[in-house]
């Protein structure tokens, strides 16, 4: 499922590369995956990429009259190839991009984040270009929202402040997490307390903080709230530098071998040398250790 960390990379990945790209067509392989209409897929045509943001578990290609919009839930996956490349299976959605003009002299183009300037993998602007999104069980939705109207994007407009933003201080925190008495695991998942964390990273920043999962809210002592706070902003930006260096050129490739504990039931705590725990509760993979969180 990507997360925060991996968004964040992507968003990055794709503002160096598509910001001032012309579409050149919007394909749509899986029309239950793309909500919008053919016509509005087809004034797509001839507008240049502006931008592309994260929010929450959400990308936004902001177009120069439209947007795009794609949430892709748990098995979405997008990924950048040159036109031509080989067809792959589960193929919902591929943006056909023509060549740009030298980033110098883009109109409207952000800034692109220091890591991915001069980067190799980058494309040459003269080079066409495809994002394409992949999704095996069509549970991800790419929203087409052309400008003026008022298409909703579920789950948008519930979502809590970001997990790294700046804004969210401690005393945010504190407030925030005082309205919330369930298990720490649903809690850090639920993008209306904060916007980013999934399963992946909810087991990662549950054990830095040294708390188990299914331990309630309401339960924690002041500095236990305080050591969550201060697991979840050590673990996400560590979470992503590592993905900068792991995982271009191939960002459909989802990585997580380099987490402490989530999905290595059955191994060493790192920590402490416990065997770790491994429950699915649900059908959602939970790991963690029995002996240091508590």
């Amino acid at each position: 499922m990507p997360e925060l960390p991996d968004l964040s990379v992507l968003a990055d990945a794709f503002e160096a590369t598509l910001v001032g790209r012309p579409v050149m067509t919007l394909d749509v392989g899986e029309p239950l995956v793309v909500r919008g209409t053919p016509a509005e897929a087809g004034a797509l045509a001839g507008q240049r990429v502006v931008s592309v943001t994260r929010r929450g578990k959400f990308l936004t290609f902001q177009l120069a009259r439209d947007r795009i919009v794609i949430n892709a839930m748990l098995t979405g996956r997008l990924g950048l190839d040159a036109p031509g490349a080989r067809a792959l299976r589960d193929m919902a959605a591929v943006l056909r991009l023509g060549p740009r003009e030298a980033p110098g002299r883009r109109r409207g183009a952000s800034a692109a984040a220091a890591w991915t300037v001069d980067a190799p993998w980058l494309p040459a602007d003269g080079a066409p270009l495809e994002l394409r999104y992949r999704d095996p069980t069509r549970m991800g939705k790419v929203y087409l929202l052309p400008a003026g109207t008022a298409r909703a994007v579920p789950g948008w407009d519930e979502q809590g402040p970001d997990a790294d933003d700046p804004a969210l201080d401690l005393a945010t925190w504190r407030a925030r997490i005082r309205r919330h008495s369930g298990e720490l695991k649903n809690l850090l998942k639920n993008q209306a307390f904060v916007a980013g964390i999934g399963n992946g990273y909810s087991d990662e920043i549950l054990w830095a903080a040294r708390l188990a999962p299914f331990r309630r809210r309401s339960a924690l002592a002041a500095e236990e709230v305080d050591g969550l706070y201060a697991a979840m902003r050590e673990v996400l930006p560590w979470a992503v530098a590592e993905l900068r260096v792991r995982v271009p050129p191939r960002f459909e490739v989802e990585i997580r071998d380099f987490l402490h504990v989530h999905r290595k039931g059955g191994q060493a705590c790192p920590r402490c040398g416990t065997t770790l725990s491994e429950v699915a509760p649900g059908g959602f993979v939970t790991t963690f250790c029995r002996s240091c969180q508590r």
